[in-house]
């Protein structure tokens, strides 16, 4: 009982911070589980799938209704993360059961490449309202009209945005849904800089279509469930958690200034990213 209410309040506050930073949950339970929570790894990872599919699902209907969460943007990224997280979910399981000390390896270059992230979106301008022309489109965000508009309240006006580079995104997303499915984590960390910095949406934008993109990774749940990695004992607790704090937290991605948006995306991709590399480094027992 003390571990499940204890479950419930952790996840109840990455639930509010989901659909405001986009991560989708999975990416801050995880390393922070592992940390924190006597459970096997494999458990964490599971209910780490469950999280984050589970906060965008409680979220998106009203990111959706707000016009923040793109559904065309989603209908194409969509796809092909559903194909590569179910693949990258058998290969995890696979590494942590065949190689028992390969995963602080992996652990260690994610959080390397989310440390990476972090710097790059700490360096570049233009966030929170990227300027992208028409005659920067190309051909497949033009044809299939990945564009929209949105009331923003903070500017009390409607903001209208175009994308770009469409069909290196779609490769990269692919690599992104290979990971989270290996890892358990959601996509957040990495769907959020693609669609702002690569495509060029808005970040709020970003963070309310990442939280959509995440849900294309629920069949790799599947692939645990039938490994008997899903846990009840805390899956439940945290999906109550969760589910709870990510209605709050989608009423609050509509109200909250774009500029703090950014802030919060690169504190959870700090958190993250840090995280992880500790805890490959304490698994190799170089600290």
């Amino acid at each position: 009982m003390g571990w499940s209410i204890i479950l419930f309040l952790f996840t109840f506050a990455i639930g509010i911070i989901s659909p405001v930073s986009g991560v989708g949950g999975g990416v801050l339970f995880v390393p922070l589980a592992t940390l924190i929570f006597p459970f096997h790894v494999d458990f964490i990872r599971g209910a780490g799938l469950v999280m984050a599919v589970t906060s965008a699902l409680s979220s998106i209907p009203y990111l959706i209704k707000k016009g923040l969460a793109s559904i065309k943007i989603f209908a194409v990224i969509a796809p092909v993360m559903v194909i590569t997280s179910v693949v990258g979910g058998f290969i995890g399981l696979k590494v942590t059961s065949a190689f028992p000390g390969g995963k602080y390896y992996i652990e260690l270059m994610l959080g390397a490449i989310i440390l990476l992230v972090f710097a790059v979106m700490m360096l570049s301008k233009k966030l929170e309202f990227p300027d992208v022309k028409e005659e920067d489109m190309d051909s497949w965000a033009k044809s299939l009209n990945l564009r929209g508009a949105w009331y923003e309240p903070n500017l009390g006006r409607v903001v209208h945005y175009n994308t770009k580079n469409t069909k290196i995104s779609e490769v990269i997303f692919a690599v992104i849904g290979f990971i989270a499915g290996m890892f358990g984590l959601g996509a957040g960390w990495a769907n959020v800089p693609v669609l702002n910095m690569l495509m060029g949406t808005p970040i709020k934008v970003a963070t309310a279509t990442s939280m959509a993109i995440i849900t294309a990774n629920a069949p790799a749940i599947g692939i645990y469930l039938t490994k008997g990695a899903i846990l009840p004992s805390i899956v439940i607790p945290s999906v109550l958690g969760i589910t709870i704090g990510a209605r709050i937290g989608a009423k609050v991605a509509e109200i909250i200034k774009p500029v703090f948006v950014r802030y919060l995306v690169l504190a959870v991709l700090l958190l993250a990213g840090a995280l992880n590399v500790v805890k490959g480094l304490r698994g190799l027992g170089i600290i």
